[in-house]
């Protein structure tokens, strides 16, 4: 027989298992997957046969879809519960930047570090700025662009970098055998980093389908590269327009490649090591 006077569950309060807060998995919305560790921003969501989904995409632009089940999931270490977005949720997740760091609401921007990173041209400058502008205020680092590297050896012995004075320099076309590869070894150091990238220009590293292309067109060695894009994409001729363009289809990290992610990451690490 049932007693009338208990419910169906006869495990004691204190060890029931509470339900998880509700979280409307709005895109952006960086959470782990609670048993793989996976960690990424939100996607999409969409209604399988099998039941709802979520892709996430991690800093690396790799996807992954996990099943939206109860406790299926962390935000900031607390486990919680993701649903279609539009659902009322008793939990929201932070703020995030352009780079996917948390972002600081009303932070003022620290005073800049004795150590820089440089870039090689001002489209470099504005790409990072556009992604990571948020971060760096924050670290108090300054990014100048230096209109090409050629004269990198007698700009970094003007820098002086040393007792903590860092440099950071990011460079186009980093690849062994180059002019830009000998360049750069000549002024690696402990207080002096540089790294680089594939690409033969930073318009490369912005994803094709964000500027609404099929992929970056080959330009034959002698044509003035950035013309040659804007040639064989139906283009007009104007570079500055053009970079206007690809600039504005950028929103966050998510837009541009991962190898040049990595770097950027990687250079602006060593420039806020503690002590520098």
């Amino acid at each position: 027989m049932r007693s009338t006077q208990y419910g169906p569950d006869l495990t004691p309060p204190w060890k029931r298992q509470q339900p998880a807060p509700e979280v409307a998995a709005d895109r952006d919305l960086v959470v782990e997957e609670a048993v793989s560790g996976f960690c990424g921003a939100v996607v999409r969501c969409e209604k399988t046969a099998e039941g709802l989904t979520v892709t996430l995409e991690d800093r690396f632009g790799k996807h992954r879809v996990f099943p939206m089940v109860p406790r299926g999931f962390l935000l900031e270490g607390k486990v919680v519960t993701l649903v279609r977005p539009g659902r009322s949720a008793s939990a929201r997740g932070p703020a995030r930047t352009a780079s996917g760091s948390v972002a600081v609401p009303g932070a003022r921007a620290r005073v800049a570090r004795e150590s820089r990173i440089y870039v090689e041209g001002r489209h470099d400058a504005e790409l990072v700025e556009r992604v990571w502008g948020d971060d760096l205020r924050i670290e108090g680092v300054v990014v100048e662009y230096l209109e090409g590297i050629d004269d990198l050896p007698a700009i970094v012995d003007k820098f002086a970098p040393g007792g903590g004075r860092r440099l950071g320099v990011l460079v186009d076309h980093l690849l062994p055998g180059t002019k830009e590869h000998r360049i750069a070894a000549q002024v690696t150091g402990d207080a002096v980093l540089v790294v680089g990238h594939p690409f033969i220009d930073i318009w490369q590293a912005v994803k094709p389908a964000r500027v609404g292309i099929p992929g970056w067109p080959d330009v034959p060695y002698g044509e003035v590269w950035k013309e040659g894009i804007c040639r064989r994409l139906g283009w007009p001729v104007d570079t500055p327009a053009a970079w206007k363009r690809i600039l504005a289809s950028v929103n966050s990290f998510r837009d541009l490649e991962p190898t040049l992610l990595g770097r950027v990451e990687e250079l602006i690490d060593f420039v806020t090591q503690p002590g520098s």
